[in-house]
């Protein structure tokens, strides 16, 4: 997995009106967890590019005024409107301890069910994943090549060594779902053989009142 360097420096101020301050100039409020103490520090937003704004997954080296250690992005905060990063949390990491993350998911082969007119749907975009930070990869690759209508990857399904599998195994990855207009079209044609044999029913009814007669 690549590693995306974050510089950081101390706040001597913490509360919302310095937080909203550091946004005004263009820094994002960040908390490094894991030591023996949290850390408090801003970093400024442009170097968040490469490690929010990006399909694979990355540690990060963080580097706060000199004191340096190897993290992950835990969290970060958006506005709910103009998505501009309000906060971020880091935990701090180590190689012989075992961390959890969210891993991209990327879908590959051509499921056969998209080339009879369904579409692929992506449930998750990301896998939560327990392992050695040694094995955590840059995303996980769902293999849809078997796909048919109705048909859907599973959380069970998947097997990468060295990771165990946090979401529940029930949960969907991805599946080929049929279009609501193929779907309508074949409702209707299901329905037209028993619309029929009713109007033929009907039509017979008079027949059988005037043979009675």
């Amino acid at each position: 997995m690549k590693t995306v360097e974050i510089i950081g420096y101390r706040r001597a101020n913490l509360g919302k009106t310095d937080s909203q301050r550091l946004r005004d100039e263009g820094s994002v409020p960040c908390v490094l967890y894991g030591g023996d103490n949290q850390i408090h520090f801003y970093s400024p937003m442009i170097l968040f590019r490469d490690l929010v704004y990006t399909q694979d997954a990355h540690f990060v080296h963080v580097n706060i005024e000199g004191e340096e250690c190897q993290a992950i992005l835990q969290e970060v905060q958006f506005h709910p409107v103009s998505e501009v990063i309000l906060h971020a949390d880091f935990l701090r990491i180590s190689e012989d301890r075992k961390i959890k993350m969210n891993i991209p998911v990327r879908l590959v082969g051509q499921a056969p069910g998209v080339s009879k007119g369904g579409t692929l749907v992506r449930k998750r975009a990301a896998l939560k994943v327990y392992g050695f930070p040694k094995d955590m990869p840059d995303h996980i690759d769902v293999d849809v090549s078997g796909l048919d209508f109705h048909h859907a990857v599973k959380i069970g399904d998947m097997a990468v060594e060295g990771l165990e599998f946090l979401d529940p195994h029930q949960a969907t990855i991805a599946a080929v779902e049929v279009p609501r207009a193929a779907k309508m079209a074949a409702d209707e044609a299901a329905a037209a053989p028993a619309a029929g044999a009713a109007d033929a029913k009907k039509a017979e009814a008079p027949k059988k009142e005037e043979g009675k007669k």
